[in-house]
C-alpha cells in the first residue's frame, strides 16, 4: 500500500488526511462551498444594516423646514435659524435643477420690452406653515419695496447679482399715527441693507420686526433666488403684502432736529409711505419642474 493508506481488512481501506481531500466527490465539494458562502454572507449581514442612500439636498432642506416652521404666530428658535442658514449656504443652483449656463442667465442684456421686465416665479411647496418659492429676474427687473407681516424669511441668491435695499421700523411698537408723520400711511423706518450681492453669497434672514422685514430687489444681472417664507402670505389670516415708497428722512416736512441727530449718530432713517401695488409690476407663475420632494 502507498503511504497514508492502511488496510483494515478485506476490502476496507482508511485513507490518510492528505489524500482524503482528493477523494471527496465534486458534487459534495460544491455543496460545502455553497454552505461556506452562505455563512459568510450571513456574517456580513450581521455586522449591521446597510446605510440608506442620503436624500438629495432639496429633500433634506424640505424636511428641515417642516421641523422648524410651526405655523402663524411663531418664530424659529436661534438654533433652528442657524441650522437652516447653514444648509442654505451650502446649496447650489444644481440642487434646484438650475445652471448658470442656461440661456436665461447667459443673456445679460435687459429685455427689449417697455417698462419694467417681467419676473417669473415657481412654487416648490406651500402649506399653512411655510412655502418654498423660486424667483427668476432678468436684468433690471425690480421687486418693489414690500413687507412680510409676521413672517420669517430665508433668502438665498443662487445665480446672478442683485441690489438689495431693506428697512425695519425705527420703533416697531410705535403706531404709524404717533410717529410724527402727517398721515397714518407714512411711518419712520431705519435702513438696514443697501448693497449689491453676487452669488454665491451668504443666506439672508429677516424676521417680523428685524433683519430688514421690508425690502426691494433690483437685478443687476439675470438672477435666481429662493425664498422660504414661514408662514406664507395669506389675505384670510391678515398677512397680505403691503407696498411702500421710501422718502429720504430730511425731505419730509415733519422731520425734527432729533431725527437729524439720529442720522448723524449712524441711524440711517427714511419715511415709508404705503402705496398701491405698482402697475408696472409684472409677475408670472410657472409650474415647478426641478427635482421633486417627497412627503408632502
Amino acid at each position: 500500500m502507498g503511504a497514508g493508506v492502511v488496510e483494515l481488512g478485506p476490502g476496507v481501506v482508511e485513507v490518510g488526511a492528505a489524500e482524503a481531500v482528493q477523494t471527496v466527490p465534486p458534487a459534495k465539494r460544491r455543496r460545502v462551498l455553497a454552505v461556506k458562502t452562505l455563512k459568510a454572507a450571513a456574517a456580513a449581514a450581521g455586522r449591521g444594516p446597510r446605510l440608506a442612500r442620503r436624500p438629495p439636498a432639496i429633500q433634506r432642506l424640505f424636511q428641515a423646514c417642516r421641523a422648524v416652521f410651526r405655523g402663524p404666530g411663531t418664530v424659529p428658535k436661534p438654533a433652528e435659524v442657524a441650522l437652516l442658514r447653514a444648509m442654505l449656504d451650502k446649496m447650489r443652483p444644481e440642487d434646484f435643477g438650475l445652471s448658470p449656463d442656461m440661456p436665461f442667465f447667459r443673456n445679460r442684456d435687459a429685455p427689449a420690452t417697455e417698462g419694467t421686465p417681467a419676473i417669473t416665479h415657481t412654487t416648490i411647496y406651500k402649506s399653512e406653515k411655510f412655502s418654498m418659492v423660486l424667483f427668476f429676474l432678468p436684468t433690471n427687473a425690480v421687486i418693489p419695496l414690500h413687507n412680510h407681516p409676521g413672517m420669517t424669511v430665508f433668502n438665498k441668491l443662487l445665480i446672478g447679482s442683485m441690489h438689495a435695499k431693506s428697512y425695519d421700523w425705527a420703533d416697531p411698537d410705535d403706531p404709524a399715527n404717533e410717529s410724527g408723520a402727517s398721515s397714518p400711511d407714512v411711518r419712520l423706518a431705519q435702513l438696514i441693507v443697501d448693497d449689491v450681492f453676487t452669488a454665491p453669497c451668504d443666506t439672508s434672514v429677516l424676521f417680523p420686526t428685524a433683519g430688514g422685514n421690508m425690502h426691494r430687489f433690483r437685478a443687476v444681472a439675470p438672477s435666481a433666488f429662493l425664498d422660504i417664507l414661514g408662514p406664507p402670505y395669506s389675505i384670510e389670516e391678515d398677512r397680505d403684502c403691503t407696498y411702500y415708497t421710501d422718502i429720504p428722512y430730511s425731505q419730509h416736512p415733519m422731520t425734527s432736529n432729533e431725527l437729524i441727530g439720529d442720522e448723524q449718530e449712524g441711524r440711517r432713517l427714511a419715511w415709508l409711505k404705503e402705496v398701491e401695488m405698482p402697475r408696472d409690476l409684472k409677475m408670472c407663475s410657472v409650474r415647478y419642474g426641478g427635482p421633486p420632494i417627497s412627503g408632502r
